[in-house]
């Protein structure tokens, strides 16, 4: 354990020169830059608002807001998730010189998405600004949902940087994955309108949790049930235990395959 925090201190520069190199990356020549992350998520919110906000109106209070925390959630877990994905391919000629910790590559990749959603979190601020939604101490609560779903990313990213070496067409299957697990996320409706057999399997689903808890902080101006907080931390110690154990037994075999 002492020589891996020591390691980790070591190379702690090349993580935050990657995260640096993958923000610059993604927003090189474009004329806002940045702005987009505010951006997008608001255009996205106003039209699944326009949408589904007919369908939904007499079931879900303040729909705007409700939208866009599970949109947050969700849009940060598919966007780390998929660069965690391919941050070994990604770096195949890094990896091929010099020694590196692997792990630093995924957890690089986390980490640049961990800020695009902080930089969301205006988006949000704004959309509760213009719905006058009340403001309440349970907002600093919020820091629990980001926490989770940036540990449940890292592990789900850590299996899919250590399969995608083998499996290349898992790029494309992972697509079909993530859009079905968008749908059987409460983001745009509301578990209390489907069948109770569907919504036992919805609530299985951790970024249910991980919405749940942002949309308690943020919306429903109180503190989350417990259960919620254990099922979120279960599933993060699983998952990102299950991660390591897969990614460090498989990482001296990735420069083959590369």
């Amino acid at each position: 354990m002492n020589s891996t925090i020591e390691n980790f201190k070591k190379y702690k520069p090349l993580l935050f020169e990657l995260v640096s190199r993958d923000l610059k990356t993604k927003y090189r020549r474009s004329v806002l830059g940045v702005l987009w992350t505010v951006l997008n998520p608001l255009g996205m919110m106003l039209v699944m608002t326009v949408v589904f906000s007919t369908v939904f109106r007499q079931n879900i209070e303040n729909f705007p807001v409700y939208l866009m925390c599970g949109q947050l959630v969700f849009n940060f877990f598919n966007e780390a998730s998929n660069m965690a994905m391919t941050s070994i391919l990604g770096n195949a000629s890094l990896i091929k010189k010099v020694y590196v910790p692997k792990y630093l590559f995924p957890l690089s990749r986390v980490c640049s998405s961990l800020v695009n959603m902080l930089t969301s979190f205006i988006a949000l601020i704004i959309v509760i600004i213009v719905t006058r939604t009340p403001v309440t101490w349970t907002i600093i609560t919020a820091v629990f949902p980001v926490l989770y779903v940036s540990m449940f990313a890292f592990g789900v990213g850590l299996v899919l940087a250590t399969a995608v070496v083998t499996f290349r067409d898992l790029q494309h299957l992972y697509g079909v994955v993530i859009t079905a697990w968008l749908y059987l996320t409460p983001i745009f409706y509301p578990i209390s309108m489907l069948p109770e057999s569907i919504g036992r399997l919805i609530k299985l689903n951790p970024i249910t949790s991980f919405v749940e808890l942002l949309r308690y902080a943020v919306l429903y101006d109180s503190l989350a049930p417990l259960k919620y907080h254990a099922y979120s931390i279960a599933w993060c110690v699983l998952v990102v235990g299950f991660g390591l154990y897969i990614f460090n037994k498989k990482q001296d075999n990735f420069i083959l395959k590369l």
